[in-house]
């Protein structure tokens, strides 16, 4: 007889009664929402299905590939809603986001470099793994390319989030708490990361614009010496 799930603390009390009556289907439709631009508690339900799997209520290998298999669709769709319309998207509505052409041509250089680490550690953070694969479609990301490093960073993401809910059991009122307050310090040191490359971009380019600005003066000076000596003296 399989003992009783622990008590559950704050959103995962709130999604037991969901995953009591749908299983693993809640875990397959929130994951796959949740990764493909649908703001849903996927990684919750995740957690949530790996502590009933530590207590018997589920099967734990079962949770880990139907999570897996979710996951890699939802970002896959999310990657086909970018090729097809996101560009589309962005020249009709990014100029009220404040994405213009320009960044836009940045973001589809940085994609070109750092596309595959982008969508795999985007995983783990909330906000890009609902949107990183809308992203890598939108800016053009080959799907050769786009396709190892999502099937890698579903099954991390999964391995991971999953093993914690599984490990945790019983105790997963003392871990989540602590789970969360560690989260919110790496969302504070994420934001400031953010923070500090976007500054130095903004200094770059006033740089790049001041040297700009500078070599023009430049010309338009040697361009005024030049047409006062070619005249003919007297």
């Amino acid at each position: 007889m399989t003992a009783p799930p622990p008590p559950l603390p704050g959103a995962l009390a709130g999604l037991a009664p969901l995953l009591d009556h749908y299983g693993y289907l809640a875990v397959a439709l929130l994951v796959l929402l949740d990764n493909c631009g649908i703001p849903v508690p996927g990684q919750t339900i995740l957690v949530l299905a790996s502590v009933y799997a530590g207590t018997g209520h589920l099967d734990f290998t079962a949770v880990l590939l139907i999570a897996a298999a979710a996951a890699t669709l939802g970002n896959s769709i999310g990657y086909l809603i970018g090729r097809t319309g996101g560009r589309a998207f962005v020249h009709r509505w990014g100029r009220y986001v404040l994405l213009t052409p320009a960044r836009m041509d940045r973001a589809d250089g940085f994609f070109a470099r750092h596309g595959g680490k982008v969508v795999l550690v985007a995983r783990f953070v909330d906000g890009l793994r609902q949107y990183n694969g809308i992203i890598a479609g939108t800016t053009g990301m080959p799907w050769r390319r786009f396709a190892p490093f999502n099937l890698l960073g579903a099954v991390l993401w999964t391995a991971v989030w999953g093993t914690f809910g599984y490990v945790a059991g019983a105790n997963i009122g003392t871990v989540y708490r602590t789970a969360i307050r560690y989260q919110l310090w790496f969302a504070v040191g994420l934001g400031l990361l953010v923070a500090a490359l976007l500054l130095r971009q903004v200094l770059r380019y006033r740089r790049r614009r001041r040297r700009h600005e500078g070599t023009d003066a430049s010309d338009a000076s040697a361009g005024s010496d030049g047409s006062d000596g070619s005249e003919d003296g007297p």
